[in-house]
C-alpha cells in the first residue's frame, strides 16, 4: 500500500532530464517507435519547446518547496545532503497553521500552473505539467470540500492517505516518525546524531500538532469512530507501556553511535527527550482520543457524520483520479467479483474441490495445515524465506515483459510487532535512488494464519517485484516534481497489473493453487470497491461488511476485520486498486486493437511504467501518443 515517491538529487538534474526525455520519447509515453526484432528502436530526444525552460523552473521550485513542506521524503530518498542538509534535522509540521499555509500556498500554485500556455510545451514537459496541475487541483478540491482531517494528495511519502481523521491506527506521527528514524535515519558523524536529536525534539512538537487537530476536527463532527478511536488508542498505550530508554528509537540510536565511534552522550541525549518531551506529548494524544471516546459513534460510515457524503465523494476522487460515482464503483465490484469467483470455481472443482460455495471452498483450503506456516519464531523465518524465493524466481521472467529494466532494490520485513495490530497486511516502496537505502516491502506476521502459502506469490509481485518497488524505482529517471507526486489509483493500479504479469509470465504454470491465490487476491481488490462504497454510501454496518467481504473472497475473518478496520480509517483509498488495474487493462486492450501485429508487451509496459505515475484521466493520453507512434 504504502508508496514513497522517488527522486534524485538536484545536481543532477540535467542529465537525468536528458535521460527522462530519452526514455519518454524512445520506449515511453510520447513516442515509442514500433518493438523491432532484437529489441526497441529508441527515437531521439527532440527540441526543447519554447516554453519549456519556464515551465521546468516552476516545477523544480515546486519540488523544493515540497520537500521543505515533507523533510522525510528527503530523507527516504537520499536527498537531504549537500544544499538541502537542512532537512536533514528537520520533520513536517503537522499542526493546523501549517496546514493552512500549504493550503493557500496551493492555491497560488495552481493558479501560476494555469498561466502555462501548453502549446509552448514540448510533449513530455506538457505531461510533466498538467500531471502537477491535477495533483494541486484535486488538492485545493479536497481542502475547500473536506476541511478537517488530512488532504494528503501533495506528501511525498503518502499521497494515499486522505482521511477525515488525522490520526488513526494506520498512521500519525505516533507510528510515522518511529519508523522514519529507525529505518532511514543512518548516523555517520556527530552531525548526523545532532540531527536525529534534533528530529526527536521534532517528534514531539508533531505529535502535539496532530493533537490540536484532533481536537479542532471534533468540534466540526469528524469524530473519528469507536472502533478506529480504540485501536489508535491501544497503540499509543502499547507505545507507553515500554520504558522511554527501551523505546526503539533510542536503542537502535545507541546502536548506530556505537557502531559510528560516537559517545555515549548522544544516545543519553535521545532517551532524555524520550522520555522528558515525546512520552508527555503521546500522553496528551492518548487523552485526547479518551474524551473523544464517549462521543463517538459505533457506525463506521462516513454517511453518519456531518458532511460525510461530500468527503467521501471526494476521496473517491482522490483515490481512482477518475469521476465515477460510489453507487457506480459498487456496481463494478459486483460484477467483477462474480466474474472472478466463476473462474476460481472452475479451477477449483480441477483440484476436486466441489462441495459448498466458492467462499466457503477457499476458506476450507485456507485451512489446510500443510498449507500455513507455524505461528513461530521458526515459521515465521520460513515464510520469509519463501517471500524471498519468489522475488529471484521473477527476476528471471521480467526482460520478457520489460525492454528497460531496473535493479529493483528490495529487502523484505516483519512489519514491527509494536504497531502490527492496526497495520496493513502489506505494504512498500521504493528506496533511496542512490542505492545506499533498499526498497522495503513489509509484510504482517501477527497471524501466519492469515497467509497460506498459496496466496503470497501475489502479494510479493503486487508489493515487491514488478509491482510497487519496481515501479518506483522507474521514477527515478523524471523530473523531481515528478517523482514526488504520485497518485493512488495509478501506483496500486499498476501493482495489480504487476500480479497480472506475473501470471502471464507463467510463475503458476506448476502451481494451481498459487494461480487460485493470485485470482482470489484479484476479486479482493474487486470486493474492495464493494465494501468501502458499502460502508460509507450504502450504510452497511462494520459486521455485515466483514460478513459479505467473508463470504464473496472466503479469506481469513482476522485479516478481513483488519482490512475494514483500513476501510473506516481511511475511506476511498481501496477504491484505487481495482479501478487503475481495470484502466492499465482498457488501455492495453486499446493497444493491441489498433496495433494489431505491431503491439508489443515489452513496448506497452515500458510506456505504462515509464510514464510515471499520472492520474488515470492522462494516462489514455500517453497510451494514445504510443499508439500513433508505433504505427509510424
Amino acid at each position: 500500500m504504502r508508496d514513497y515517491a522517488a527522486c534524485f538529487e538536484a545536481d543532477g538534474d540535467q542529465d537525468m532530464d536528458g535521460n527522462r526525455r530519452a526514455l519518454l520519447t524512445g520506449a515511453g509515453a510520447l513516442g515509442l517507435t514500433a518493438a523491432l526484432p532484437g529489441g526497441l528502436a529508441r527515437a531521439q530526444a527532440p527540441a526543447a519547446a519554447p516554453g519549456d525552460a519556464e515551465a521546468e523552473t516552476l516545477l523544480a521550485s515546486l519540488a523544493e518547496e515540497l520537500l521543505a513542506d515533507w523533510p522525510e521524503a528527503a530523507l527516504s530518498l537520499g536527498l537531504d545532503r549537500d544544499k538541502r542538509a537542512p532537512l536533514r534535522a528537520r520533520l513536517a509540521d503537522r499542526s493546523a497553521a501549517a496546514d493552512a499555509a500549504r493550503r493557500d500556498r496551493c492555491t497560488a500554485h495552481l493558479a501560476q500552473l494555469r498561466r502555462i500556455d501548453r502549446r509552448r510545451l514540448s510533449p513530455a514537459v506538457a505531461t510533466d505539467v498538467d500531471t502537477t496541475d491535477t495533483a494541486y487541483a484535486l488538492a485545493q478540491e479536497g481542502w475547500r470540500t473536506m476541511p478537517v482531517g488530512e488532504v494528503a494528495v501533495l506528501d511525498p511519502s503518502a499521497s494515499f492517505r486522505s482521511t477525515p481523521y488525522i490520526v488513526s491506527q494506520l498512521g500519525g506521527a505516533y507510528a510515522d516518525v518511529p519508523d522514519l528514524l529507525e529505518t532511514k535515519h543512518d548516523v555517520a558523524n556527530a552531525a548526523d546524531a545532532e540531527a536525529y536529536c534534533e528530529r526527536l525534539a521534532a517528534y514531539a512538537r508533531a505529535v502535539d500538532g496532530e493533537t490540536g487537530r484532533i481536537r479542532a476536527d471534533a468540534a466540526r463532527g469528524a469524530i473519528p469512530p469507536v472502533l478506529v478511536i480504540d485501536l489508535t488508542a491501544g497503540q499509543l498505550q502499547g507505545i507507553r507501556a515500554t520504558p522511554a530508554a527501551q523505546w526503539g528509537i533510542v536503542t537502535s540510536f545507541a546502536a548506530k553511535c556505537a557502531k559510528a565511534g560516537l559517545p555515549p552522550s548522544h544516545a543519553a541525549r535521545a532517551a532524555r527527550l524520550c522520555a522528558e518531551a515525546v512520552a508527555p506529548a503521546l500522553d496528551r494524544q492518548i487523552a485526547a482520543f479518551a474524551a473523544l471516546r464517549p462521543q463517538a459513534s459505533p457506525e463506521p460510515g462516513l454517511w453518519q457524520r456531518p458532511h460525510g457524503e461530500d468527503y467521501y465523494r471526494w476521496l473517491v476522487r482522490a483515490g481512482t483520479t477518475t469521476g465515477e460515482t460510489p453507487e457506480a464503483i459498487h456496481a463494478l465490484g459486483l460484477e467483477q467479483n462474480r466474474a472472478i469467483n466463476a473462474e476460481i470455481d472452475t479451477l477449483l472443482k480441477a483440484q476436486g474441490l466441489t462441495r459448498g460455495s466458492v467462499g466457503e471452498r477457499l476458506t476450507a483450503l485456507s485451512r489446510r495445515p500443510d498449507l500455513v506456516f507455524s505461528n513461530d519464531d521458526a515459521g515465521r523465518a520460513k515464510l520469509l524465506a519463501y517471500l524471498n524465493g519468489r522475488i529471484a524466481d521473477i527476476r528471471t521472467r521480467l526482460p520478457r515483459a520489460f525492454g528497460t529494466l531496473v535493479k529493483g532494490n528490495l529487502v523484505i520485513r516483519r512489519v514491527p510487532p509494536a504497531i502490527q495490530d492496526g497495520a496493513p497486511n502489506g505494504y512498500a516502496g521504493p528506496g533511496s535512488m542512490d542505492g545506499s537505502q533498499p526498497g522495503i516491502y513489509y509484510i504482517n506476521l501477527k497471524s501466519t494464519a492469515t497467509w497460506p502459502r498459496y496466496s503470497l506469490p501475489t502479494l510479493c509481485y503486487h508489493e515487491g517485484i514488478p509491482g510497487h518497488v519496481w515501479q518506483g524505482e522507474y521514477s527515478f529517471r523524471l523530473p523531481l516534481i515528478r517523482s514526488l507526486l504520485a497518485f493512488n489509483a495509478y501506483s496500486e493500479g499498476w501493482a495489480l497489473y504487476a500480479e497480472q504479469l506475473a501470471s502471464e509470465l507463467g510463475v503458476y504454470d506448476d502451481d494451481p493453487l498459487g494461480r487460485i491465490g493470485y485470482l482470489q487476491s484479484m476479486n479482493f481488490r474487486a470486493c474492495r470497491l464493494v465494501v468501502d462504497t458499502g460502508l460509507h454510501a450504502k450504510r452497511w454496518g462494520f459486521d455485515q461488511a466483514v460478513s459479505w467481504f467473508q463470504g464473496a473472497t472466503g479469506m481469513p475473518v482476522g485479516q478481513l476485520t483488519a482490512e475494514v478496520q483500513r476501510y473506516c480509517a481511511m475511506p476511498g483509498q481501496a477504491c484505487g486498486y481495482k479501478m487503475g488495474h481495470n484502466e492499465i487493462n482498457r488501455l492495453r486492450r486499446k493497444a493491441q486493437d489498433a496495433l494489431g501485429p505491431r503491439y508489443d508487451l515489452k513496448a506497452f509496459d515500458d510506456v505504462v511504467v515509464g510514464t510515471g505515475n499520472v492520474p488515470l484521466t492522462l494516462l489514455e493520453r500517453v497510451v494514445d501518443r504510443y499508439i500513433a507512434s508505433a504505427r509510424g
